[in-house]
């Protein structure tokens, strides 16, 4: 999936500075990390994206906390909402997380900030590449 990528995998800070400028990253937990590899999860949600992440990036995906890079992909689609308008397609693709209640009280934690169901939340459809 990712031997074609200029570092040596898993190697904790092995990310050379000059790719993590060229590319933009994201970082995902390593239970999260095997739902990529599988292909069952397409969709990450993220809030306060100060990457300006849009359609046509191609993006770095890196497993935290080892910081260890496990794929390269490519950002399908983008779309912009607030938690309470989350659809049955913006949960496609993308792991269990309840109720919009559940959902705010999952990214509180996340982000360490009250979030709730008027928090806008990028949702970012990907493909590995």
């Amino acid at each position: 999936m990712v031997e074609h990528l200029p570092f040596k995998q898993g190697v904790a800070g092995s990310i050379p500075a000059a790719l993590t400028n060229l590319m933009k990253t994201l970082k995902f937990s390593p239970e999260l990390v095997k739902l990529i590899k599988n292909g069952s999860k397409t969709i990450t949600w993220r809030l306060f994206d100060d990457k300006n992440i849009k359609k046509g990036d191609k993006l770095l995906f890196i497993q935290r906390p080892e910081l260890i890079p496990f794929a390269k992909a490519l950002v399908t689609d983008v779309k912009v909402k607030l938690i309470k308008d989350l659809n049955d397609q913006d949960k496609k693709g993308h792991e269990e997380v309840g109720s919009d209640k559940d959902i705010c009280k999952t990214y509180s934690k996340y982000y360490k900030k009250q979030i709730t169901s008027e928090t806008q939340v990028k949702v970012i459809h990907f493909k590995i590449v």
